[in-house]
């Protein structure tokens, strides 16, 4: 049973058990329903309390069901919420930890509500690209008000209950109580079991004193912050609707503007993320139950940028960190940088002092190996060398204590090949880690062939607790996110050859929505990092093809803002990208002497390319097992490099175009003189998919 019936004295208490969150599956909604049936039946209860077993009263729809045909089976939450309303007794909603979306929408259906304070309170439908679909916009705005409703409602973000309480005028909550939320909601039952006529949020009035002026001057604010999502105007429609429209009206516009916005592409890209983001911690042949090694202390080897970002995280989360360099005027730099950030924060307000001083006294500096013997968990970010990394590896070995995990931050080197260069295989992973380390949400997670299951569970673990989003790849050369973006930059080289300058293709890559076009981005990272890359690819692959114009930029020596010159040009202490006359006239010449003619070519194809360049290669990954499902690919380009998030990443923008036109461009781009016509032919998984008339997710 999903939920449970007993009787206190007169009142019975209905207790929703469906953990984690007592989500309001089909299940538990006829329980809860058939609950209040019984409690009708009884001459001799007189009231009822419903509630959530474990830590939460109820976290909303059931994830397993959500979208599904199932989540509309009756008794749907609207009829759960129509049986509790109209029942001839009081129901009070005894609510503790955790009330959301359609907990908190039960919650507004019930004739009283106890609060337990602390109490998470959120309508979150918006963060889904939705609204509240079972009254939620209706019945908060005439218990609560209009505007506190409105703010929460398109925000989706949670307010304590004691916060809400002191609301002037709310009727959210009938009582605020410290602790034993259950027992004061039975003693409350009791206490009005007798009153009538039994009170109905949906009874009361929304009322705001100047609707009109406040409804468009929150148009203004929220289409002004939401221009590529339409759930927040939505939601802010809804709710004028509460002010505007009687009940019953009211709720067949919600129940109107949820199903628009279940249709929609941003709704749909968003709920795949929610997903996607949960089954990511999930590896196939590693049980969820897999004991994990204990971590007290971490030691990181470079106290350079990734290096002092690397232990921001781990300070963060209240692990002390000692980080070992060779010099200590390097050792000074990293610490005074970290002091930096830190700083930076407080002014803003952002982390109090007390913190600051509390994460700082976690640090520890040292010059020597031997400093690292008590760490349980030993990251390097040192050159990306792999004769470098034997060095360091080897030194690990001999100092690190058994069964301490061994880490490599490597964005392309073999894991495998770093792992054999000490006695414990099974201890060494990778960490690959994005810049800015102490603020990028991704961490790839690097799994070798000797890669222990209960080091991979650890390593998982310990994502989650620095608030970091891991995602497991295989090893090959630049994992998943690199080995993708390789594709993405040669495309964008081609996109040069064949007419376009690096400002167009940015402007439209941006309007689509990336956060950076790839000539910014290559400016921002520094082009010689490209440059020397290409390079071991010119003698690991020798039949790759790239466009040139990369190699002719580096032999300028533009290799970005650091030099003040790149893809664009820079003026000292500014990071505006201004379009360059002298790459335009580099480019002309290296067309010339290419023998490209120069075509006009649509946004459309710019993005189209470069992003079924990403898609291609990734149907690639997950043929070869790199990748373990297309969501976490989404994943990776969502969290990791800048990816639209209301677009859903690129396996799921390729779904919602449709494999197959997906392909058919493919086949367009490689009769394109100047590309890789080679590289268009589909992934076997792509044409695989195609042919079935399947999809990635």
């Amino acid at each position: 049973m999903t939920a449970h019936y007993e009787v206190r004295g007169n009142v019975a208490v209905i207790t929703l058990d469906n953990p984690p969150v007592n989500g309001l599956g089909f299940a538990t909604r006829a329980a809860a329903a058939a609950g209040i049936e019984r409690a009708e039946a009884d001459a001799a209860v007189a009231a009822v309390v419903i509630t959530g077993a474990g830590k939460a009263f109820s976290g909303g729809a059931d994830i397993k069901e959500f979208g599904s045909p199932k989540a509309l089976a009756e008794p749907n939450l609207l009829s759960l919420i129509g049986v509790v309303e109209n029942c001839s007794k009081p129901v009070v909603a005894a609510i503790h930890s955790v009330c959301m979306g359609g907990g908190l929408e039960l919650a507004l259906g019930c004739h009283y509500r106890v609060a337990q304070a602390g109490t998470k309170v959120a309508l979150p439908e918006v963060k889904l690209g939705l609204l509240p679909g079972a009254g939620g916009t209706q019945r908060l705005p005439r218990a609560l008000g209009v505007e506190p409703a409105l703010n929460m409602i398109v925000s989706g973000e949670p307010v304590e209950a004691q916060m809400l309480a002191m609301v002037p005028g709310q009727k959210l909550f009938d009582k605020i109580v410290d602790a034993a939320v259950v027992d004061a909601a039975v003693a409350f039952a009791a206490e009005v079991a007798d009153k009538r006529p039994l009170p109905k949020v949906r009874d009361l009035k929304a009322r705001h004193p100047n609707a009109e002026a406040y409804f468009q001057f929150a148009r203004n604010m929220v289409g002004g912050m939401s221009k590529n999502y339409p759930a927040p105007l939505r939601c802010l429609e809804a709710v004028a609707g509460a002010v505007n429209l009687k009940f019953d009206d009211g709720m067949r516009a919600e129940r109107e503007g949820f199903a628009a916005l279940m249709l929609t592409p941003e709704s749909k890209a968003l709920r795949h993320l929610f997903f996607a983001e949960r089954v990511a911690s999930k590896i196939a042949d590693v049980p969820e139950d897999t004991p994990l090694r204990e971590i007290k202390k971490v030691g990181v080897i470079g106290a350079g940028t990734m290096g002092g970002g690397i232990s921001m995280n781990f300070l963060n989360a209240g692990l002390p960190v000692t980080i070992l360099e060779t010099k200590q005027e390097a050792l000074d730099r990293g610490v005074a940088t970290i002091k930096k950030n830190y700083e930076a924060q407080v002014k803003k307000g952002k982390l109090k002092e007390d913190k600051y001083a509390a994460r700082m006294a976690l640090l520890s500096t040292t010059l020597s190996y031997d400093d690292l013997k008590d760490c349980d968990l030993i990251i390097e970010a040192v050159f990306e060398e792999i004769g470098v990394k034997e060095a360091v590896f080897k030194q690990l070995d001999a100092v690190a204590k058994p069964g301490a995990i061994l880490a490599s931050n490597t964005s392309t080197l073999d894991v495998d090949k770093i792992a054999s260069f000490t006695s414990r295989p099974q201890d060494v992973v990778g960490m690959h880690f994005f810049s800015p380390a102490n603020v990028m949400k991704l961490l790839e997670v690097v799994r070798g062939k000797a890669t222990a299951k209960d080091v991979l569970a650890t390593v998982m673990a310990i994502g989650k607790k620095i608030k970091k989003t891991a995602v497991v790849s295989g090893v090959c050369d630049g994992f998943i996110g690199n080995r993708m973006i390789e594709q993405y930059s040669r495309q964008a080289g081609f996109l040069l050859d064949e007419g376009c300058s690096p400002h167009q293709v940015d402007k439209a890559v941006e309007k689509f929505g990336f956060a950076m076009g790839p000539f910014r981005m290559g400016d921002l990272a520094g082009n010689d990092i490209g440059w020397a890359i290409r390079k071991r690819r010119y003698v690991d692959k020798p039949g790759m093809k790239y466009s040139a114009s990369a190699d002719r930029l580096c032999e300028l020596g533009r290799f970005g803002q650091k030099t003040g010159a790149g893809w664009y040009d820079y003026q000292p202490g500014k990071r505006d990208a201004i379009p360059s006359p002298v790459v335009e006239e580099m480019l002309a010449k290296h067309r010339e002497a290419i023998g490209a003619k120069k075509r006009d070519i649509s946004d459309e194809e710019i993005v189209h390319r470069l992003v079924f360049a990403l898609v291609n290669e990734a149907a690639h990954l997950l043929e070869e097992g790199i990748a373990q499902r297309a969501s976490d690919v989404d994943m990776v380009y969502l969290t990791g490099y800048g990816f639209p998030i209301w677009r859903g990443g690129p396996m799921c923008y390729a779904d919602t175009l449709g494999l197959f036109n997906v392909v058919q461009a493919m086949k367009r781009f490689a009769k394109n003189p100047m590309d890789d016509g080679a590289f268009w032919t589909p992934a076997p998984l792509l044409a695989r998919l195609v042919a079935e008339g399947k999809s990635f997710t």
